[in-house]
């Protein structure tokens, strides 16, 4: 498997991680007032998820354009 299917594989899985986290958000939002001590929580849960996402994005895309 080269760098780049691999870099992929990777990708598909920090993006399932980020939609996770985006619905556990979304569904302590919901619940409002209930858990509000959890905000912070889950909140640094999905930025990080989407800040390791956009971290591969990017590796894969200098990958990509070594590789041409």
């Amino acid at each position: 498997m080269s760098d780049i299917d691999t870099l992929k594989a990777e990708i598909k899985k920090l993006s399932a991680r980020a939609t996770t986290a985006k619905m556990n958000l979304h569904d302590l939002s919901e619940e409002l007032p209930v858990n509000w001590q959890s905000i912070i929580g889950t909140a640094q849960q999905a930025h990080d998820a989407y800040a390791a996402l956009e971290k591969a994005r990017a590796d894969l895309k200098t990958l990509e354009a070594a590789a041409h």
